[in-house]
Parts: structure tokens; C-alpha cells; sequence
């Protein structure tokens, strides 16, 4: 297993999502049997009393440091590394919350959905790069990461895409994180490094990661890269999981793909969140403010950016697009 260190020294696997250790199956049964799985542990949680569903989480929050990061913080977001441990597994969790608990917590449905969210989302980037590297054999390839954290969906769209054809990737590539945490990027970069080892998914290859602060309310920075990327004639493709489409504002997402509309991009993959009533409630329950349009809510505003949606796959608590220009 690849390993990669935090800020603070401990360190986490890397997720590969062509490994079978993280790899969510996404055939049709198995995809039906974890989402209804999914769907079960929901009702489960609604026929809870409000009352005594804040005991029980107040009460295991002592016990699990997952559960304490993901629901004792202030701020709106959910920061970049507790995302990434939630994607994790039971079997994968790094020492500080490898216990019985944490470990009950990890195998939980909707957590390995956030797994499959990652996959999806990778995949919708390698499946729309394919033909743009094809016809551009050596041109380099920006992939630009807005609010990506580690930017573990760019790595595995690169993972991909080695294994399916590696001469696509024999040009220089950079991976753009878009973002203004500092301790996702400082493990994606780590992360990196491991894939580029001998022996690792991403041997030989020329990579480079570089993290920018940014402020998706404020674009201007987007145009300004985008710009030098024109200039240079590279292949732009950019992904933002669990980032911009779920959190931003409509006029920040608006704005956001008008600079890529004008930049030129020609593929833009996300996730949106789910606007079912069970989705409603647990954001009702919970800190983060998560905006729940689903694909119908979504799609104006891509079409006010200059975008329409080409392809959804579901992760029932999300639903992963890949847009292209109208």
C-alpha cells in the first residue's frame, strides 16, 4: 500500500481507485446493493427521536476523533484531510483513528459513497481527456482542481488514464489545486511524490503539483492561469469534487465557468448535491453548508456559465457531472 504524510508527520494511504483495497464496484447490482444499503441506514437514523439522535452522536463523538473533526468544528466547510480519511475504509484508516469505533464509522454506506463520488469524478475526467490527448499528442496537460484539497480525484484521473494508454501522458503535466486550505494540498503533494515512485502508478511521469490560494467568489486569478495556459497550447481539464458545485453560491458558479467558458475549457467534471429529502435533513442536522440542487437545480446555472450537462452518474448523495460548452 502507498503511504504519504500528513502535516503533522502521520501517514495515510493513497487512494487508487484502480487498486481492489479502494475500488467501489460500480456494476449495476452492486452499485443497487450500496445504495439501498445507503437508503436503509437513512430510514434507520429518521425513526430515531431528534433528541435522542443528538445523544447518541454526542456521545460517540467522545470516542471517535472522525466523528469530532466531521461535527465539533465551527467553520461551514469540511476540511480537505477529514474528507480524505472518510474515503479511506475501515481497513485503510491512519493510526490516530484506527480503533473499533473508528473503524464502524468508516464502513458506514455513505461514507464509502464519498469513495465512489472520488471515483466517478476521475473517471468522467479520463474519459473526456482520452480524444483531446489523442488529437494533441504534445501538447502539456494543466489539470486544474478548484476547492480539491489533496486533489485525490486529478491523481486517480491520471491513474487511469496511464493504465489504459500511457503514451497519452508522456508530456509534461501540472496539477493545479485551486484552493485555500494548506494541509490537503500539503498531503496531496506528499501523495504525489508516492505515486511517482519506482515501482508506484505514476513511474516515469513528468508531474507537477502546484497549490494556489483561492477564493471562488473572486475568479480573477482563474482567468490570469487560464491565460498562460492558452499561450502555452495545453490541454485544460478541470474537476472540482466536493467543492465549488456543492458549496459555491449560484453567481460563484456562474462566474467560475464563465472564466473557464472564456479560457476555453472544454471539459469541467464536479459533483452536485443531492436534493432528495433525506439529503435535506441531514444538512438541516449538520454545520456544513452544502447547497442540495441536484441535477435539475444545477443545470440552469451551467447553462448561464456556457456549459450543459453531457454526463451523471449517481452516488445518491451526490451526482457527479461532466459538462462540455454549449
Amino acid at each position: 500500500m502507498i503511504v504519504a504524510a500528513k502535516r503533522d508527520g502521520e501517514t495515510m494511504a493513497v487512494i487508487d481507485v484502480t487498486n481492489p483495497r479502494f475500488a467501489v464496484p460500480a456494476d449495476p447490482d452492486n452499485l443497487r446493493r450500496l445504495l439501498d444499503a445507503s437508503s436503509e441506514e437513512e430510514r434507520r437514523r429518521r425513526r430515531v427521536p431528534r433528541f435522542i439522535m443528538r445523544w447518541m452522536l454526542k456521545r460517540a463523538t467522545k470516542r471517535s476523533r472522525l466523528l469530532r473533526d466531521m461535527f465539533g468544528g465551527t467553520g461551514a466547510f469540511l476540511d480537505g484531510i477529514t474528507t480524505y480519511v472518510m474515503k479511506l475504509g475501515a481497513d485503510n484508516l491512519p493510526a490516530s483513528y484506527d480503533n473499533p469505533t473508528e473503524r464502524r464509522i468508516a464502513a458506514m454506506p455513505n461514507l464509502t459513497l464519498l469513495r465512489l463520488r472520488t471515483q466517478q469524478v476521475a473517471r468522467l475526467v479520463a474519459d473526456g481527456l482520452g480524444p483531446e490527448l489523442t488529437a494533441a499528442p504534445t501538447a502539456p496537460l494543466h489539470l486544474i482542481n478548484i476547492a480539491g484539497g489533496p486533489a485525490v480525484d486529478s491523481m486517480n484521473s491520471l491513474i487511469i488514464l496511464n493504465r489504459r494508454d500511457n503514451a497519452l501522458l508522456r508530456r509534461p503535466i501540472v496539477i493545479h489545486v485551486l484552493d485555500s486550505d494548506e494541509a490537503g494540498p500539503f498531503f496531496g503533494r506528499n501523495a504525489l511524490a508516492a505515486l511517482m515512485a519506482e515501482g508506484a502508478p505514476l513511474a516515469g511521469l513528468d508531474v507537477t503539483f502546484d497549490h494556489r490560494n483561492y477564493n471562488w467568489n473572486e475568479p480573477a486569478s482563474l482567468e490570469a492561469l487560464l491565460r498562460d495556459l492558452n499561450a502555452a497550447g495545453a490541454v485544460v481539464a478541470v474537476s472540482t469534487e466536493g467543492g465549488l458545485f456543492e458549496y459555491g453560491s449560484d453567481d460563484a458558479i456562474v462566474s467560475n465557468l464563465q472564466a473557464l467558458r472564456t479560457g476555453g475549457v472544454k471539459q469541467i467534471a464536479g459533483s452536485v448535491t443531492a436534493d432528495d429529502e433525506a439529503r435535506r435533513q441531514m444538512i438541516t442536522a449538520s454545520r456544513f453548508k452544502l447547497i442540495p440542487r441536484g441535477l435539475n437545480g444545477f443545470a440552469p446555472l451551467a447553462e448561464r456559465g456556457g456549459y450543459r450537462i453531457v454526463q451523471a452518474e449517481t452516488a445518491q448523495i451526490s451526482d457527479q457531472i461532466l459538462l462540455a460548452p454549449v
